[in-house]
């Protein structure tokens, strides 16, 4: 399989019909944080290091899905060229997933000024209910605002270029959405398992045949509601996908020194690597 983007260091990529973009891939406090300890954790002099809040951005048949914003997101978009969004899903409602969401309001105004269609599970339309009122509307109310159709996500979601299937995965108090994109035309397949401590038999059951498989990695020691670099490389192994990427990550994560102590076909990502096939 050839994946454009890898090693694309740089982020550039040509596009073929799916596509998955990397905006972010940092955990919720970035990297680095504020106040980063001086000489602890990764080479900041690496720009793979760097990484805004999680999240990514796919082209699926012609279709463009986004999934999650952070509080980044204006940023990420301005830095990738992004100028269309068909539909957003939400994993979960944790402030570092769905804190950009008022930057959506320009994705209604290049979609005609209609309601952008938002999908996620109970738990997080109310996070997004609680967080933007103002947005729950079938239009925006004047040109420049939000305006967000809320659906509940189904277990397959039909979408113009393909199908998404969605899954619960334990995330501590919480459970998130897995989500496994299927392009119609062609059958191509990839899992993305954000923000996850486990991934579970019904989860691996629907992600059977993916090309690309992406998991949550947040660092070396043990988390309460996330998977290690070592869980996930587990994880990634018994998947036994082509390829994988870990997303999520501390800056305990240094980029050169984990990615070579990975196998072969797992790799890190990073901000703006862009994986098309």
């Amino acid at each position: 399989m050839a994946l454009a983007g890898l090693p694309a260091a740089e982020g550039h990529a040509i596009s073929f019909t799916m596509e998955i973009i990397f905006l972010g891939t940092g955990t919720s406090q970035g990297v680095p944080m504020i106040a980063q300890p001086e000489g602890e954790g990764c080479d900041m002099s690496n720009p793979k290091n760097w990484r805004t809040r999680t999240s990514i951005h796919v082209e699926m048949g012609g279709h463009h899905i986004q999934v999650d914003a952070a509080p980044e997101f204006r940023m990420q978009c301005i830095q990738h060229g992004l100028d269309q969004i068909d539909t957003f899903i939400l994993t979960h409602g944790h402030a570092d997933h769905i804190l950009g969401m008022d930057d959506l309001r320009r994705f209604c105004d290049l979609n005609g000024g209609e309601a952008l269609p938002v999908y996620s599970s109970e738990e997080g339309l109310a996070r997004i209910q609680q967080i933007f009122p103002y947005a729950i509307l079938d239009k925006p109310l004047v040109k420049g605002y939000p305006a967000f159709k809320l659906e509940r996500m189904p277990k397959t979601l039909e979408l113009p270029g393909g199908t998404v299937e969605s899954v619960a995965l334990p995330h501590g108090a919480i459970e998130v959405l897995g989500l496994v994109f299927t392009e119609a035309e062609t059958g191509k397949q990839f899992t993305y398992f954000t923000d996850c401590k486990a991934v579970g038999e019904e989860a691996r059951l629907i992600a059977e045949g993916s090309d690309v498989v992406i998991l949550d990695g947040l660092r070396p020691n043990p988390h309460p509601s996330h998977m290690t670099i070592g869980e996930a490389t587990q994880t990634a192994q018994e998947m036994d996908a082509p390829i994988s990427f870990l997303t999520h990550m501390t800056y305990m994560v240094d980029h050169d020194e984990t990615e070579a102590s990975l196998p072969e076909n797992i790799h890190l990502a990073y901000d703006g690597l862009r994986v098309s096939w």
